[in-house]
């Protein structure tokens, strides 16, 4: 009985320990749950503020690429605004030309008016001035070509020596262009086509080279002292004289019916290939029913301004006419017009000689 009662009793102590085991275990189990649980809820809270804070960083990045790309296609669309080029001032301003006045208020600053038969001069302004004289050169260009008596049917073709690297200037003739010397000659006279005059010179007996020596040889020949020529078009301001030496060169031109006729031409239209090109006289004056003018020619490069050379006749007299350095596009053909206006109210009382200024 005692045994067993000793047995019963140690199995009671045995159940006993192990029920306070489990019990203190329990809360360390629940502790470590617990852990978990708090550990896992802010493992997701933690996700759950990155994540938004990484949408919202991504958002801003969108928005302004998105304004980026609008803005880059308006700016595509606006014209591009490019500073003007400040006007370069001609030789003539810079020397101070422009501030010689006369009596007829003429917008050139050199300007010569004689009498073709008696060489009596009826005006004169800042006459001895040296400038540049721009496409005037192509009539020493014309009567070099003329006198020569080459063949005008002879096919000179247009190359890449012919093209404009002084001042960039663009032609329709493009390289390859084949046309008869005559064609080129009426081109370069009528229209002042600029690879008209330098392939007629580049294709003259000897060369560009022997061309403007010669240009510069006939120039002396006829007394032109103050003119220098360094090549046929009158693009380089290099190509100089005065209006008393233009004057001359009028003179001598005129009297050259070939040179008459096709400088003095209204228009002209030229086949190139299976098109047909028209080109207009650049001094409009020759349409005109106003005007009997018997040889002309225009010329421009900013740095001699607008100049004009003719041969008229007006109120029964046989004039020549040099405006150089004329500001303003269509302001030389208005000083030709105050000429002609002057010397009809004035015949013929011919005594009236007007001197504005003779500026070397």
């Amino acid at each position: 009985m005692h045994m067993r009662a000793r047995i019963v009793s140690r199995i009671s102590q045995g159940l006993a320990l192990l029920v306070m085991g489990i019990a203190l275990a329990s809360p360390g189990v629940h502790a470590a749950e617990r852990k978990k649980a708090v550990a896992k809820k802010a493992a997701s809270t933690a996700v759950a503020k990155r994540t938004p804070a990484k949408s919202s960083a991504k958002a801003p990045r969108r928005t302004v690429a998105v304004k980026a790309a609008r803005a880059s296609a308006v700016s595509a669309r606006a014209p591009v605004r490019v500073a003007a080029e400040p006007a370069r001032l001609s030789f003539g301003q810079l020397a101070g030309l422009h501030d010689v006045s006369d009596p007829l208020d003429l917008k050139s600053s050199v300007a010569l008016v004689i009498d073709q038969d008696t060489k009596e001069v009826l005006l004169s302004k800042n006459d001895h001035a040296v400038l540049p004289i721009a496409s005037l050169t192509k009539l020493m260009t014309g009567l070099l070509v003329s006198e020569a008596h080459l063949p005008m049917d002879e096919l000179i073709t247009i190359t890449q020596d012919d093209v404009d690297t002084e001042k960039g200037s663009g032609s329709r003739l493009a390289v390859g262009t084949t046309l008869s010397r005559g064609e080129l000659l009426h081109l370069a006279l009528m229209s002042s086509e600029n690879r008209a005059a330098h392939a007629l010179g580049r294709t003259f007996p000897g060369g560009l080279d022997t061309f403007v020596a010669r240009m510069n040889a006939k120039a002396k020949l006829l007394g032109m002292a103050d003119t220098r020529f360094v090549e046929p078009t009158g693009l380089s301001s290099r190509n100089q004289s005065s209006a008393h030496d233009l004057a001359t060169l009028v003179n001598v031109a005129h009297g050259d019916a070939l040179l008459r006729e096709l400088s003095t031409s209204p228009s002209h239209e030229v086949a190139i290939g299976r098109r047909t090109l028209q080109y207009n006289n650049t001094n409009r004056l020759v349409k005109s029913p106003s005007w009997d003018i018997g040889l002309q020619k225009t010329g421009y490069i900013s740095e001699a301004g607008r100049c004009l050379v003719m041969q008229a006749e007006v109120a029964g007299r046989k004039l020549i006419m040099v405006f150089l350095d004329s500001a303003g596009k269509f302001s030389r053909l208005g000083d030709a017009e105050r000429v002609r206006s002057w010397v009809e109210k004035t015949h013929p009382s011919a005594g009236a000689i007007l001197h504005a200024g003779t500026n070397g």
